[in-house]
């Protein structure tokens, strides 16, 4: 018995561990999160936000700064337009319709570190 118990536990562990160094992200994302934590702190800090947009999961990341353009991906981290920013702030015009039909917003991940 005390064997099987030591089994059992130890394979709890096992997949506990898996868990905690396992994501649900595509891959391109999670090398994009480790490239903006070795990045300085951005102002405001980055974030990835993950939305249903025109029937495909998307990953919008907003813009930085001003007159910059923020980024819309498809799950394969293809950009598929600049929904917003730029000089007059309308994107690129190849997605204006994104903020009114996006749906299903989820915050995949912000950088939590300060300045």
């Amino acid at each position: 018995m005390k064997g099987f118990l030591l089994v059992f536990l130890s394979v709890i562990l096992f997949l506990a561990g898996c868990s905690l160094t396992q994501s649900s992200n595509p891959k391109w994302v999670d090398q994009l999160i480790s490239t903006f934590t070795s990045d300085p702190v951005g102002n405001p800090p980055e974030s990835i936000w993950r939305y249903e947009y025109k029937g495909q999961e998307v990953y919008f990341i907003p813009a930085q700064c001003c007159d910059q353009y923020s980024k819309l991906y498809d799950s394969n981290g293809n950009l598929i337009c600049a929904p917003d920013g730029g000089f007059i702030g309308k994107g690129d015009g190849r997605c204006p319709d994104f903020f009114s039909l996006r749906t299903d917003e989820t915050l995949v991940w912000k950088d939590l570190r300060t300045r």
